[in-house]
């Protein structure tokens, strides 16, 4: 009987990847049909129990630690990220393997050996409460006082800590954040109206549906003979547009 195996990944071209990597390295495994969220995840497990479940940790419905925290001992989880924002010295690879996205061969391989192993030696999968724990409470270590000190953003392939107060603006895009800095762009997997609530209100401010701003990266203000405002940073190239519902912060300014 072969080994099947699930992937769990809102971002189809992501899981289609993983996937097509998945029958090079490991052939005679068998990839159920994907699931776009944690709820279509927790189902296919419960109905088709996989050996392997590929989940990513941030997915609409259930996240892939919730789900993981349902698992039963049947199916070996692998944890798949963009970004080790989630503290990856918090897995015990012993009991839960991860992914960084994106996924290279070197790192697969390595990951599919360990679940061989596990498989050949027919090893329970182990109870992930005290993983999930650890996970859980590396967290808050990103913050002080509850907000966010630093990020983990992804260039090229490349993951870089930011801290937050070398960020000169946040942008939106679609799922994505771009995070700004004199170095140039990075992107998080994180929505900017998630990431707001994270972030000190005092320094940064939304000037824009889709840009927040480290006031203490901004050089002046101007308005236009429209009426418009617009920020100028520091760098002294950029100029960034206030919209008109956060355009009374500046009208003191």
């Amino acid at each position: 009987m072969s080994t099947r195996a699930l992937i769990a990944d809102d971002e189809a071209h992501l899981a289609q990847h993983l996937k097509a990597r998945l029958a090079a390295l490991w052939p005679e495994l068998e990839v159920l049909p994907l699931a776009a969220n944690g709820l279509d995840a927790l189902r296919a497990i419960g109905d088709e129990e996989p050996k392997v479940a590929f989940l990513d940790i941030r997915m609409p419905g259930l996240t892939g630690l919730e789900v993981a925290g349902r698992v039963g001992t049947g199916t070996h989880v692998v944890f798949v990220t963009a970004y080790d924002q989630y503290a990856v010295e918090a897995f015990d690879r012993d009991a839960v393997d991860y992914l960084l996205k994106p996924v290279t061969d070197e790192r697969l391989a390595k990951c599919i050996e360990r679940l061989k192993r596990k498989l050949a030696g027919d090893e329970p999968a182990p109870g992930l409460d005290e993983v999930l724990a650890r996970l859980a409470r590396a967290l808050p270590a990103a913050t002080a006082g509850g907000k966010l000190r630093w990020v983990r953003a992804l260039k090229g392939e490349v993951v870089h800590q930011i801290a937050v107060d070398d960020v000169l603006y946040f942008q939106a895009s679609d799922k994505y954040t771009c995070v700004i800095t004199i170095e140039g762009e990075s992107l998080i997997r994180l929505p900017l109206t998630e990431l707001a609530g994270q972030l000190d209100d005092s320094v940064f401010w939304q000037i824009h549906r889709s840009t927040i701003v480290n006031m203490n990266a901004v050089a002046s203000t101007r308005r236009d003979l429209a009426g418009r405002a617009f920020v100028t940073l520091k760098d002294g190239k950029t100029e960034l547009a206030v919209s008109r519902a956060y355009a009374h912060l500046f009208k003191q300014m």
